[in-house]
């Protein structure tokens, strides 16, 4: 099979079970910036330190945000297309929220804003963070124009605060102080 099938050239993209639409569809805009996040992750992966996060914890993450873009990728009518095992993230929103607060525990408490910085891994938790804030928006968008999945930005708006909470921890871990904001006088 070849990797290109110039299906694409006139600017639409295929959608999960056949139909067509724009490439500059909200859809998917959505599940374009979920890839870029995934790539982010990615380099995270690369960054990350014991006992923030696990390669296999950052992995697991990939793997959902793999299942959110095929959620985003069919259209509500064609969602029984997708099967038990690509329709709900396998991390549990309760198990996100308990390692939100196992991470955010491994930091100072906050005394002013955080600006991204630090450590490499920090600065790229702070990266994924902007970007999943940016999936998240894109994801409001289309539930304006289209029924969508709830789970999918539950998803989101826990996953960018366990990002903040990682990027935190990161920092504190490598004996590195967060970056604060400090408005000028």
């Amino acid at each position: 099979m070849k990797l290109y099938t110039r299906t694409g050239d006139d600017g639409s993209s295929g959608l999960f079970g056949g139909d067509r639409v724009s490439k500059s569809h909200l859809r998917l805009v959505a599940y374009g910036t979920l890839d870029e996040l995934n790539s982010i992750m990615g380099l995270l992966c690369l960054h990350a330190t014991a006992p923030c996060a696990s390669r296999e914890a950052l992995q697991r993450i990939q793997h959902d945000l793999f299942v959110l873009g095929a959620i985003l990728a069919t259209p509500a009518s064609r969602q029984e297309l997708l099967g038990a095992r690509m329709s709900t993230p396998t991390w549990a929103l309760g198990d996100m929220e308990a390692d939100i607060d196992r991470l955010t525990a491994l930091a100072p408490p906050m005394t002013a804003f955080v600006l991204p910085g630090g450590t490499a891994a920090s600065a790229y938790a702070h990266l994924a963070r902007t970007v999943c804030r940016r999936a998240e928006r894109e994801v409001v968008a289309l539930t304006h124009e289209e029924p969508l999945n709830p789970a999918v930005l539950t998803y989101l708006n826990r996953l960018s605060d366990w990002l903040f909470a990682l990027a935190r921890a990161e920092n504190a871990t490598a004996g590195t102080a967060d970056v604060q904001w400090v408005p000028k006088d």
